[in-house]
């Protein structure tokens, strides 16, 4: 076993008023949930000394509110608000990370998730039998109440994909509710993507069957309050997940996303020069300005609305944001022709000159625009 995942000396204290379980719970728009929640867990986890910390991404319906009140009453909820940044996986590394308890498990809190298996998944941690428990769907003993045919089908081929591109030997690596020791989960933690909602397959993938791991069924309840954190664009967060797991992290994942923009974009420039040229009649240099405007505007749009949904520009900066990202763009593609003229000076292969002018240009264009369009603030 590498030093990576070899077992630490930590043991969960019996020191009263020390947690002995954390519960991360990532939330958006789930101020009507995280009450039930708690109730649920304080009935749950009566003979365990536990703490929930709810991450919340700021949510519209004040979540963090709720939960605030929430700690007021009682000191054994957390709340971190997360301002400028989204995603259930960031929300899950930085709960985990400020967690006090030997073993954290996540949970969601549309209470769809079988909270009355925490108490089994903290004895298989307390035993030794296991370092990671899954609640897994796909074990016998699994129940759905609110998994319709179509999240199940859509699931199930993700599952199977990332099983076999990923030599993942769980049969649930999908699953959005698991338990983990906390010393193994932040020897795990540099190497874990912050993007995206697959955190648990992050986990496993990066851990490359290091983790003793058991699966247990639970039930899936049915969402009683506020909306589901899934959206259209979690596939794609998914296929740059295995993307980047598959390059052993040298690609990152918002990277990825980054450059199939990219290479969409080179679809709309060429659409566009087609329609300037001959529906339009315009001239060459023209018809190709035209389409390299068209191009950067829906590369601006789709990096806004994909790439840097958790850092989404809104308002009059959505404006200063598509003029800094002509201005990259526009260096961008200086770099990546002078680039290409070098390549091909040296070996006169015009694919592999194209290719490296290419790749100089979309790294150019994802370094300037992460500094100046989509910086943090």
């Amino acid at each position: 076993m590498s030093d990576a995942i070899k077992p630490g000396s930590e043991t969960p204290s019996q020191a009263a008023g020390l947690p002995q379980l954390s519960v991360v719970v990532p939330t958006f728009n789930e101020r009507d949930n995280v009450t039930v929640l708690y109730r649920r867990l304080d009935a749950t986890l009566k003979d365990i000394p536990w703490e929930v910390i709810f991450v919340d991404d700021n949510s519209p319906d004040g979540t963090w509110t709720v939960v605030r009140g929430l700690a007021r009453q009682d000191p054994r909820v957390r709340c971190i608000r997360r301002v400028g940044r989204r995603g259930l996986s960031g929300a899950c590394i930085e709960g985990i990370l400020a967690s006090s308890a030997p073993y954290a498990a996540v949970i969601d809190a549309d209470l769809q998730h079988d909270e009355t298996q925490l108490p089994k998944m903290v004895g298989l941690l307390q035993n030794g039998e296991a370092e990671l428990v899954v609640g897994s769907r796909y074990i016998e003993g699994y129940r759905a109440e609110g998994f319709n045919k179509q999240r199940a089908g859509a699931s199930a081929f993700a599952t199977e994909i990332a099983r076999r591109s990923l030599q993942v030997e769980i049969a649930d690596p999908m699953s959005g509710f698991f338990m983990i020791r906390r010393d193994r989960f932040e020897q795990l933690a540099p190497q874990l993507s912050t993007q995206g909602f697959k955190i648990l397959l992050d986990v496993v993938a990066t851990a490359q069957g290091k983790l003793r791991t058991v699966e247990v069924p639970y039930t899936f309840g049915a969402r009683q309050h506020g909306e589901s954190k899934l959206d259209s664009m979690v596939a794609l967060d998914f296929l740059g997940l295995v993307l980047a797991k598959l390059t052993n992290d040298v690609i990152s994942l918002r990277f990825l996303m980054f450059a199939m923009v990219g290479a969409l974009g080179l679809l709309v420039h060429l659409v566009a020069l087609f329609i300037a040229l001959e529906v339009f009649h315009a001239p060459f240099p023209e018809a190709q300005a035209t389409g390299a405007i068209v191009a950067m505007t829906s590369n601006f749009i789709l990096n806004n609305f994909l790439t840097y949904r958790d850092q989404r520009l809104k308002g009059i900066a959505i404006l200063r944001g598509l003029l800094l990202f002509y201005l990259v763009c526009s260096v961008g593609l200086l770099a990546n022709v002078g680039v290409a003229f070098s390549v091909y000076d040296q070996e006169p292969i015009w694919w592999l000159a194209g290719a490296a002018g290419a790749l100089m240009g979309v790294v150019w264009n994802y370094a300037m625009s992460g500094l100046f369009v989509w910086r943090r603030r």
